[in-house]
């Protein structure tokens, strides 16, 4: 997902936006939604690129790792999946050498007793 956005450490990057690469992955069983062809028992990946889309071009963060647990968080809570893997690439940074890009990646898993741990599908 490709995203214009103000994330960054100095105050310029908060004020000036910058493009902003996220890749997401979710994960959870999808054999039912295969074998019934029904997006009830799947992850609606419309709603998921909204819902990333949200966090980041209506909020500014000093870090790509807040960004990225912004993110994170807000798709374990809101979809039925068992876990988030978040990849925030900004291809514009400015180093002083040359650089493709600055990035992170994290993964977070559902708790035990987090929201939607009781639910099936």
């Amino acid at each position: 997902m490709r995203f214009i956005a103000r994330h960054g450490v100095h105050d310029w990057e908060q004020t000036q936006t910058q493009p902003f690469e996220v890749d997401v992955e979710l994960a959870r069983d999808l054999q039912r939604a295969g074998l019934d062809d029904d997006l009830e028992r799947t992850v609606d990946y419309g709603r998921a690129y909204e819902a990333t889309r949200q966090i980041v071009e209506s909020t500014s963060f000093k870090l790509l790792e807040a960004l990225a647990e912004a993110i994170s968080h807000e798709l374990l809570a809101d979809f039925d999946v068992n876990e988030v893997v978040v990849r925030v690439r900004k291809p514009n940074v400015q180093l002083s050498g040359p650089l493709d890009y600055a990035g992170v990646e994290i993964t977070r898993r559902r708790s035990a007793g987090g929201p939607r741990a009781g639910r099936r599908s």
